[in-house]
């Protein structure tokens, strides 16, 4: 499975409901299980994000549709990056030309 690293920020809305955002998370735990996937875990950090998440999906397209979903309410705006893993980063490296 692959690897993707969100990057949240609350909108108006989203900060103004703030407590509840534990239960906005386990909703989008239940829409990436429901597609495939798994958020890994979840960080409430300090900076330009509110909030960071780590998945796993078979594919981008499960990610795609997953944060779709979870974004369509209105509560957060997410960046999202695919992740490499040591292992996946060494054997890309090995293969260059």
């Amino acid at each position: 499975m692959a690897t993707f690293i969100t990057l949240l920020r609350w909108t108006q809305k989203g900060i103004e409901n703030v407590r509840e955002s534990p239960s906005r998370l386990d909703s989008a735990k239940t829409v990436f299980r429901e597609l495939g996937g798994e958020i890994k875990s979840f960080h409430l950090v300090l900076g330009r994000y509110d909030a960071v998440i780590v998945s796993e999906a078979p594919s981008d397209d499960v990610v795609a549709k997953a944060l779709l979903s979870i974004c369509s309410k209105g509560n957060a705006h997410t960046e999202t990056l695919r992740a490499f893993t040591e292992d996946e980063y060494r054997k890309i490296i090995s293969t260059l030309p």
